[in-house]
């Protein structure tokens, strides 16, 4: 009996809207949102929806609109037949790549031999603070074993910084790069393909990602203040030079992804072309007050278990949830920027935290294709100290 292979057959994703009032995405509901990329993935591959064994959904704050299971919800939203499961994850901001790793794990299991990996983030509709409510969730041991208190992402941002020295300049400098090759792949029309629009009832009809802003100068990015400057902090991480600004770090986002997965036998059975193989997946806990970094042992041992070096990968896909992140993993792997985020990254396009692994596993199947690439790695930082990496290659 042969192996059974993973294959992605399709990437959609709605555009990322400003997830505060008035963005362009803010008020629609989350299932509805995670409805209409469903729904366009298998209208795309005219798939018989009774064909998908599982739905597994990536939310990152499920809770208020985004709780109750939001993947069954948005399934019979959907219309797909009642018998299709669904099952919600939160892995922070790895939840669609956490959902991907699951349903690729069931393909080569043999539990699935189709399966939708997907995300939604609704931030202007469920803020992030929206997660706790008041409520205590860590508990008094949790607390006993780290006595000095976790820290916020913002404050985990500015550790990298002061930990691989990066000064702001080189923030910035990756952010208006971001920016101007999020812009660039727009321009050339490279975003539309996997972007599924959505009608408001307002009439409006949004098509594009509303964060990137191609007009953005250095000078402007400069003119920023940090923004998580904190004197307790202070006082606790002298070596935090206050580097991370509104400018080099992504926004609060709403949007929502979906990718079809499938065993590579089913896809022939079924005419379709897969775009991309992913042929390896890890996980790691990390420092959770560094907590950021755990990309870089995310990536090692992704690669160890490959027997592949830094320099085997074509491309790269690095959440850009801070520019210290990627710079920071950069240096440390001593991977040159020209092979990561070749079409910007978070900075630019937004980060609604539960979805944002669907922009870059779009941007990975089709850099794949259009660069003539072999093997590309996604990797996503994750509160808490955990991060996922993925290995995709060419079918």
């Amino acid at each position: 009996m042969s192996a059974r292979r993973t294959v992605v057959v399709d990437v959609v994703r709605t555009p990322f809207g400003k997830g505060r009032a008035g963005g362009a995405l803010a008020g629609e509901h989350p299932v509805d949102m995670l409805a209409l990329v469903l729904e366009a993935l298998l209208r795309r591959s005219d798939l018989d929806p009774a064909r998908v064994d599982d739905v597994i959904a990536g939310c990152t704050m499920p809770v208020a609109e985004q709780a109750g299971n939001i993947a069954r919800h948005a399934l019979l939203a959907a219309g797909m037949p009642v018998e299709v499961p669904g099952v919600s994850i939160d892995r922070k901001c790895g939840s669609f790549q956490q959902a991907l790793h699951f349903a690729a794990q069931g393909v080569v299991a043999g539990a699935y031999d189709v399966a939708i990996a997907c995300g939604v983030e609704m931030m202007s509709i469920v803020p992030m603070k929206t997660n706790r409510m008041g409520r205590d969730d860590e508990g008094p041991r949790f607390r006993a074993r780290f006595g000095d208190g976790l820290v916020g992402q913002g404050i985990s941002a500015e550790l990298l910084a002061a930990k691989w020295r990066l000064d702001r300049e080189s923030l910035d400098e990756l952010a208006l790069r971001s920016h101007r090759l999020a812009a660039r792949a727009r321009e050339e029309g490279r975003l539309a393909g996997r972007i599924v629009a959505v009608d408001r009832e307002d009439g409006r009809r949004v098509t594009d990602d509303e964060g990137i802003r191609p007009a953005t100068t250095a000078e402007a990015l400069a003119g920023l203040r940090p923004s998580f400057h904190d004197e307790a902090m202070a006082q606790r991480f002298p070596e935090i030079g206050w580097r991370v600004t509104a400018g080099n770090s992504s926004p609060i986002s709403d949007g929502a992804a979906a990718t079809l997965v499938m065993n590579e036998d089913t896809a022939a059975a079924l005419g379709l072309t897969p775009l991309a193989a992913v042929t390896g997946y890890t996980v790691v806990g990390d420092d959770p007050v560094l907590m950021l970094a755990g990309i870089i042992p995310a990536t090692r041992k992704l690669l160890d278990r490959h027997d592949l070096k830094p320099d085997d990968i074509d491309l790269y896909e690095v959440n850009e949830a801070f520019a210290s992140v990627v710079l920071g993993w950069a240096s440390e792997l001593e991977v040159p920027l020209d092979r990561v985020n070749v079409d910007g990254g978070a900075i630019a396009y937004g980060h609604p935290v539960g979805a944002s692994g669907g922009r870059l596993l779009a941007g990975i199947v089709d850099n794949l294709m259009r660069l003539g690439a072999r093997r590309a790695v996604m990797t996503m930082c994750e509160s808490g100290g955990m991060a996922n990496a993925t290995l995709l290659e060419t079918p």
